[in-house]
């Protein structure tokens, strides 16, 4: 029987990283470039800009996520952004996503963070469902907007 793992990341997950970045990457349509993947990630922890987590399947590296740190100007304290959670279709239903959130809550919290924030897709109703049956609430109080360059527009 396989265990299942999950771990603050460290620089020697670097390439397994990169593969499942990558291919999360994909999930949300860009091209596979895993150079750049790497290349992203290496500057996350270069520069300690992010956390990152990663989870085992046995020996297999299957899921990560990723927290950026920020601070809340009203509550005078920091808080965190999940901006990247992924688990390779061959672990899920195996409760992986879930121990990938314990992670990073239990870190956040470890830090005196006053909330953890995520955004989902409006059409990932299965990942909408996770969050709300590990108690996390859906903002009511305020929208999200974004302004792009016009070459992006």
């Amino acid at each position: 029987m396989n265990s299942t793992s999950v771990r603050q990341a460290v620089l020697a997950d670097l390439d397994e990283l990169s593969t499942l970045f990558d291919q999360y990457r994909q999930f949300q349509g860009q091209a596979s470039d895993v150079a750049a993947a790497r290349s992203f990630l290496r500057e996350r922890f270069d520069h300690g800009e992010s956390v990152l987590f990663i989870c085992h399947d046995g020996t297999t590296a299957v899921g990560f996520a990723q927290l950026y740190p920020s601070f809340s100007s009203v509550s005078l304290s920091r808080v965190f952004v999940v901006n990247d959670l992924f688990v390779q279709e061959s672990g899920r239903r195996k409760g992986l996503a879930s121990k990938l959130l314990s992670a990073l809550e239990s870190y956040a919290w470890s830090l005196g963070s006053a909330r953890v924030t995520l955004n989902v897709a409006r059409g990932n109703t299965s990942a909408q469902r996770l969050y709300e049956e590990r108690g996390w609430k859906q903002d009511d109080q305020f929208f999200m907007y974004h302004r792009f360059p016009e070459s992006l527009s």
